[in-house]
């Protein structure tokens, strides 16, 4: 694992942490709190380079990049009453990245 890769996973966990220390101080004000854990998603910010795009897809279970709207979708739900009683959780949208790593 790269210098890269542990940085990535050290903040992620730390965010986690994080979310669930924050659910759990402001559960009884009944502020919910939720992380939500996106793939590769297809916007500017990825590039237009059919290499990368094939290679992030790859990662992913669903083979595909997940479209902006696709993580709104996530994120609504989070904000709805549907999600109610969901605090201090990560939420992957992430196509099944994190499933796809073996």
């Amino acid at each position: 694992m790269s210098l890269l890769e542990r940085r990535y996973a050290a903040a992620k966990a730390g965010l986690i942490g994080l979310t669930q220390v924050l659910a759990a101080e402001h559960g009884p004000e009944n502020i919910r709190v939720n992380a939500l854990l996106p793939g590769g998603t297809a916007t500017p910010m990825a590039g237009n380079d059919p290499d990368f795009h094939a290679f992030v897809r790859g990662l992913h279970a669903l083979k595909r990049m997940a479209e902006p709207e696709e993580i709104a979708q996530a994120a609504l739900f989070l904000l709805s009453v549907a999600a109610s009683f969901v605090t201090g959780s990560a939420m992957l949208a992430d196509g099944g990245n994190s499933i796809n790593k073996i």
